[in-house]
């Protein structure tokens, strides 16, 4: 990626830059467990003294100078905001989306409320060292790759004398963890800082193709199940407990799936969806809001994330057979 001098990204966040495609102006911040996934098609530019808060997710979006985006605040792939935009906790900003500079935007989806005032820009300035000037300083490449050297199939743990198995065809990041009662099929790719927990009388099964992204959790607690069919893409940052995920279905950003919840084959869940416990949802239904219900029916198989990691992103990750 490319870098100012100033940048500070936090313990527990992820970004990914394949090919360059993460920019982070001076002074810039990526705050704890936040997500920042750039592309080809879509590059992610964060200008200078912007702030991405704890938790939030920017994905092939843009942001100006000095902008402060708050903790679980979502930008979807194409998003833009201009400089000192400041953007609400939890705020959905939806793909393409252009907020103009000087706005306060809340919201799923995100609207703009109102201009910044003189105390949005004194706090502004207070938790910049007391100036909004920018430093106007060039970016440098910076080059890292996972360490899957050190753990080459993550981080596996036992509970309770279970301890998970993985197919010698899935790749594992080495700061993922899986622990307990976990099977994970073949050709699965589990992204940087996910959270796998299975600690129920069944094993939580993760089937064939499955993609799960950077900093999300699957979490099966005691006495439920928790079944992840092939092919399903799993969003960063999504929260998912016991529930059922059918074949084919994409589950985007930020999402949260509740216990005995069930989505049928093929189905989306738009970003930062609710699904609440024991809610069903058929094949191919089109799922959003918060609390989430049914919006349509897809009339094919939802298509791959532009987000998603693809198994030729990975040639240097290292498998054990």
């Amino acid at each position: 990626m490319h870098l100012g001098p100033g940048v500070h990204v936090a313990q527990g966040a992820v970004v990914c830059s394949p090919e360059g495609a993460v920019q982070l102006g001076a002074g810039s911040a990526v705050r704890e467990n936040a997500v920042v996934i750039g592309t080809a098609r879509h590059p992610v530019a964060v200008g200078e003294k912007t702030a991405l808060g704890p938790r939030s997710l920017v994905l092939g979006a843009s942001a100006g100078h000095l902008c402060d985006v708050g903790a679980g605040a979502i930008l979807m792939p194409g998003a833009q905001l201009g400089d000192r935009c400041l953007v609400a906790d939890g705020t959905l900003v939806p793909a393409g989306m252009f907020v103009p500079s000087d706005s306060v935007v809340v919201g799923r989806p995100a609207r703009v409320v109102r201009r910044v005032d003189t105390g949005d820009l004194e706090r502004l300035r207070t938790a910049r060292g007391g100036t909004l000037s920018l430093p106007e300083q060039p970016l440098t490449p910076f080059f890292a790759r996972d360490r899957a050297e050190d753990a080459p199939m993550g981080q596996l743990y036992s509970f309770r004398d279970k301890h998970p198995l993985v197919h010698p065809t899935a790749t594992l990041f080495s700061s993922c963890e899986v622990t307990g009662d976990v099977l994970i099929g073949p050709g699965a790719i589990i992204g940087p800082g996910v959270r796998i927990v299975g600690e129920s009388h069944v094993p939580l099964r993760i089937g064939a193709g499955v993609r799960i992204h950077a900093n999300a959790v699957v979490h099966l607690q005691p006495g439920g199940s928790l079944v992840i069919e092939d092919g399903v893409f799993i969003g960063p940052g999504c929260l998912v407990h016991a529930c059922f995920v059918g074949a084919g279905t994409v589950v985007e950003p930020g999402a949260i799936l509740c216990d005995r919840s069930r989505l049928g084959r093929g189905c989306i869940v738009g970003a930062g969806s609710l699904v609440r416990a024991g809610t069903l949802f058929p094949d191919a239904a089109q799922v959003d809001g918060f609390p989430a219900v049914q919006t349509g029916f897809l009339s094919a198989l939802p298509p791959a994330p532009v987000w998603a990691l693809r198994p030729e992103d990975l040639p240097e990750l290292r498998r054990v057979s």
